[in-house]
């Protein structure tokens, strides 16, 4: 048992992982992750290095993760912008890319120690271009470690970028945990062909199968250009076509186990579907409205927020005749609840965003 922080239980998730190369900027509230990094992979014959700016931090995590060691990063929101590019090119060359971004209140400098949930559309649609992208959410210390873990899988089975959503109530707050001895880890098989056959980009490789890095014997090309299978550039349309399917096909074929990231409390007829902090403030008003009334509330916490479970959410919904969902920001998960949903079903937000953490009594306000 450890008194540990979500940020130090983050950090522990991805070396337990496997990680062994951290680059990143100092930033509040995610610097406690660079802390931990920079003390502990020495230690187990990791790297860790401070770039400049957020901009190398990712470009190096990228260079290092082609290589074939895993990587990471950790920021909060203006350094998560500067990473655009950096994710987008991720992207593009098919190379795991774990960002762990433990939010702060902005635009620009913003807030930044104070919480907040304002990057949930920059998760999805920061980079440019059409793109796969997953976002885990964690709503607590003991979250923090294993779905950091979970993310490092999805990023290798997946070969594209995985961030993590903390916010700065996760990532700042302690609670008594205790981890596995052992965690699965995800280890991508090697090609049976030898250098002159394997194509890195090649039909058998865009999820689930084999990988090598850079110095393994192998010709690697990678350009965040459009490219062939073989990692050269190409102006051919079908060409194209066939790389832009194939960058969507790693979530539309995996949906099922994908979208299993979820808690479900259901058998009411009001729902609060909730994700990071704001879930927990959401299951204390849950019990306190029930100890009141008598009547039962449903809950739905996601723990994965993209791609987003719209099939899924239709079906557990489907009875709910209001929804409640409570954010710390103007309104952005809320927008994609309202697509699940009947558009005779009210969806009612309950927003905050001065700050504060969302409060159980807000929520109570709108149970009614």
């Amino acid at each position: 048992m450890e008194l540990l922080s979500g940020n130090e239980a983050c950090a522990i998730g991805a070396i337990r992982a496997g990680v062994r190369f951290f680059a990143g900027y100092p930033i509040t509230p995610s610097t406690e992750i660079a802390e931990y990094m920079a003390h502990e992979l020495p230690k187990i014959g990791g790297i860790f290095i401070q770039m400049e700016d957020e901009i190398a931090s990712i470009c190096a995590m990228n260079g290092a993760t082609a290589a074939g060691i895993k990587a990471m990063t950790a920021t909060s929101g203006p350094g998560f912008s500067l990473m655009q590019e950096g994710i987008g090119y991720s992207c593009m060359t098919e190379v795991p890319c774990i960002i762990v971004n433990v939010m702060r209140g902005g635009p620009a400098t913003g807030l930044p120690t104070r919480p907040a949930q304002g990057d949930i559309m920059q998760a999805r649609w920061g980079t440019h271009g059409d793109h796969p992208i997953v976002a885990l959410v964690p709503w607590s210390v003991a979250e923090c470690f294993h779905l950091t873990v979970q993310a490092i899988n999805i990023s290798e089975r997946l070969r594209l970028p995985v961030i993590i959503l903390l916010d700065e109530i996760v990532g700042h707050m302690r609670e008594v945990v205790s981890f596995p001895e052992k965690v699965d880890i995800y280890q991508p098989p090697k090609p049976t062909q030898g250098p002159d056959e394997f194509l890195l980009y090649g039909d058998d490789t865009n999820y689930d199968g084999p990988v090598v890095g850079f110095g393994e014997g192998y010709r690697i090309h990678l350009s965040g250009l459009t490219h062939r299978k073989d990692g050269f550039p190409t102006n051919d349309p079908k060409t194209i076509a066939w790389k832009m399917e194939r960058l969507k096909n790693k979530i539309e074929h995996n949906k099922d186990w994908l979208w299993n990231f979820f808690y479900t409390d259901l058998g009411a007829e009001t729902i609060i579907v909730c994700y990071g902090s704001t879930a927990r403030s959401a299951f204390d008003a849950k019990k306190i409205y029930e100890k009141k009334s008598g009547k039962s509330i449903g809950i739905v916490r996601l723990c994965m927020i993209w791609p987003f479970p719209y099939e899924r959410l239709t079906t557990l919904l489907r009875g709910a005749k209001k929804i409640i969902v409570p954010e710390m920001n103007q309104g952005q998960l809320s927008n994609e609840i309202e697509r699940t949903v009947s558009p005779d079903v009210p969806v009612i937000t309950v927003n905050r965003v001065d700050g504060e953490m969302l409060t159980p009594e807000e929520i109570l306000n709108v149970l009614g």
